[in-house]
């Protein structure tokens, strides 16, 4: 039996003045998520999340993956109709995710809003994933004011570390990115081996709250330039938990919580080591972070303490953008449906988009 998981935030349901109305979907990797803007206004965010499907295996399935999205991305359009109270014969635009991400994942989402927007006769958009996480910080909130440009902008997540130098909403330069494994990717591979459950972020983020986070030593890597790797630690601490296992088979068990912490602090060093030299190379002081990493604990903190004595000015999003979400694939549409900039249905899902 598979327990079925339905997100929806649902926004202020307002009469709408100058309609810009996006569709948006977000199809990338093991999240079906559609979301309703209206202009910068998010009115529905929902998300059937998939990690039920995935947890027996440790990771992401891609062919399961894709079979989820061809199932749930119907009702999950209608939810987000619904709750935003629109209808799609209002639409204005559809938006979906090009890349990058899984090639099956990608296709249900691209294939699904081609048709609708030939049906309806609107313009379809599609969106590079990593421009989302980054643009989601100008979703409009009254709580928060975007950054104005230029800035660096970092994404972390299970399938990405990137660092971007960012002139406006899409001339976005690539100046690092990961020559390996992203650093979510690390979480998830290293808590699979001590023994947690996929998706391993979360868990380890908690259990190194009560943690000593300096117990453990872990090398952290210092490429040349502006690159970021995280296969070495990866490596020397599925090394290390073997070599302890061996003289102690209950080392895990009883020294769980100092093995997160002393890992959590290793990996999000290695990414603050670059945001700090990159920060000063370019002289730039405004930090923009986005990804579902963003939400890790440790990483806030540190970027927060790192902000203070670098007087930088630090852009956290809000906990709910951070993981894959279809409302940044809206903001993303929205400054590309102002400006005109519509895509071709012939244009085809790319799974390792970078540009």
């Amino acid at each position: 039996m598979i327990l079925i998981i339905y997100f929806c935030y649902n926004h202020n349901r307002l009469t709408l003045i100058k309609n810009n109305l996006i569709l948006a979907i977000e199809s990338s990797c093991d999240d079906t998520a559609a979301a309703v803007l209206n202009n910068r206004r998010v009115l529905s965010n929902c998300i059937h999340n998939q990690n039920t499907i995935h947890i027996p295996y440790g990771g992401i399935v891609p062919e399961l993956a894709s079979r989820a999205h061809q199932s749930k991305i119907t009702p999950i359009v209608n939810q987000a109709l619904y709750e935003a109270n629109i209808d799609k014969k209002d639409l204005n635009a559809i938006a979906y995710t090009q890349g990058p991400g899984l090639l099956g994942s990608l296709l249900i989402g691209s294939s699904f809003a081609k048709s609708m927007s030939l049906a309806l006769k609107i313009p379809i958009i599609p969106i590079n994933h990593m421009h989302g996480h980054i643009l989601a910080h100008f979703i409009e909130n009254n709580n928060y004011e975007p950054p104005k440009f230029p800035f660096i902008g970092i994404t972390v997540s299970g399938g990405h570390t990137q660092i971007l130098y960012v002139n406006d909403y899409f001339d976005m330069k690539i100046i690092g990115n990961t020559l390996d494994d992203a650093i979510g990717e690390a979480f998830d591979k290293c808590g699979k081996r001590i023994g947690l459950s996929y998706p391993a972020g979360q868990q380890i983020d908690e259990l190194a709250k009560t943690g000593d986070s300096k117990k453990f030593s872990f090398p952290i890597s210092n490429l040349s330039g502006y690159n970021l790797s995280y296969s070495g630690v990866k490596t020397a601490f599925l090394n290390f938990i073997q070599n302890k296992e061996n003289k102690s088979p209950n080392f895990i068990k009883e020294n769980l919580n100092d093995i997160c912490a002393s890992l959590q602090y290793t990996l999000t060093k290695i990414i603050l080591i670059k945001i700090e030299e990159i920060a000063s190379d370019f002289n730039v002081n405004k930090i923009v972070i986005g990804g579902g990493v963003s939400a890790n604990s440790e990483l806030r903190k540190q970027l927060k303490n790192l902000s203070s004595i670098k007087k930088w000015n630090l852009f956290l999003p809000p906990l709910e953008y951070t993981t894959d979400n279809a409302a940044m694939i809206g903001i993303a549409a929205y400054y590309k449906l102002r400006n005109k900039k519509f895509g071709e249905l012939t244009e085809i899902s790319q799974p390792r988009l970078k540009e």
